[in-house]
């Protein structure tokens, strides 16, 4: 396979001189001579992104483990000046914090995407890493997901754009899918590791047919309905992000993978029960798959 950096569908990049990436902090000076932006991250292979800093930060000091580093407990947040998103670098790895829902994701994404390219990255691969509701598996379950829904049920994004709505396909790499299940998946883990549908909304709590927020103009019978309906198509897990996730990395041609484990099984009720400890300890479960995935992926 011939590597290749990623060639991003905007025109008009090739008319800045100069192009700061604002919400990471990072100032391309001069769009001609990148060589200093591909000195700091020209060797960058994976992205993985998640919701928090802590958990970016937790999951870099994983992979400098996993990755045989030097010691890496107290790694820098190249971001911490912006005050908005953390990013850590470890090895060939940026592991960076995204927000909440696709609004700040996208934010980040599209930096992070100009940013391999200004660096000159051969063939990333971005990677989402987090915790979402689950449809009929239980909690602890970890998700690769396939095909990205919106709120909609339909697999696809949808976004305004100059007032106009623009619809774009959602799915993910077939070949990032395929390695996560061979390489990522250890038979002795003690929990479920699958490979299924999930929707991406843009609410927490009425967009996922909660009953317990603030507002509720639906009845409990209605929302299982939907639910069932979701399960129907192949759903299951539900979270903020996949469906955008995965239509900006489809339509610029880059590799891209979602892997979320399950804090609870929505068919059975919308409050999350489980202890504190459980919820860390079922965080680690991304961890495991995600490092040796990229492990792997390292070695070839």
């Amino acid at each position: 396979m011939i590597n290749s950096v990623p060639d991003l569908l905007n025109p008009n990049l090739k008319a800045m001189s100069s192009d700061y990436l604002y919400h990471l902090d990072i100032n391309v000076a001069n769009t001609n001579d990148t060589s200093d932006i591909q000195q700091r991250f020209g060797d960058v292979k994976v992205i993985c992104m998640g919701g928090t800093g802590f958990r970016m930060q937790a999951l870099a000091v994983y992979l400098s483990k996993v990755l045989g580093l030097p010691d890496s407990s107290d790694p820098q947040d190249l971001c911490a000046r912006g005050h908005r998103y953390a990013m850590y670098k470890v090895g060939p790895v940026l592991c960076c914090s995204h927000g909440v829902g696709s609004s700040t994701f996208s934010v980040v994404l599209h930096e992070l995407l100009k940013l391999v390219k200004y660096a000159g990255c051969q063939d990333p691969v971005f990677l989402r890493i987090g915790t979402c509701g689950g449809l009929g598996v239980p909690p602890g379950t970890v998700v690769v997901t396939k095909d990205a829904f919106n709120g909609l049920l339909r697999n696809e994004h949808e976004i305004a754009i100059l007032g106009q709505r623009v619809v774009r396909p959602a799915k993910f790499s077939e070949e990032v899918i395929k390695d996560i299940m061979a390489y990522g998946v250890d038979a002795k883990d003690g929990f479920q590791t699958i490979s299924g549908n999930t929707m991406g909304t843009d609410c927490f709590y009425e967009g996922q047919g909660r009953t317990d927020g603030a507002i509720c103009e639906y009845s409990d019978e209605d929302k299982m309905a939907f639910l069932k309906k979701c399960h129907s198509l192949g759903i299951l897990n539900i979270e903020m992000e996949a469906s955008m996730f995965a239509s900006v990395t489809q339509k610029v041609g880059v590799k891209a993978g979602d892997v979320c484990v399950t804090i609870i099984n929505r068919l059975n009720g919308d409050q999350v029960n489980i202890t504190m400890d459980q919820k860390h300890e079922f965080e680690q479960r991304p961890f495991l798959v995600v490092g040796r995935y990229i492990k792997k992926l390292l070695q070839q």
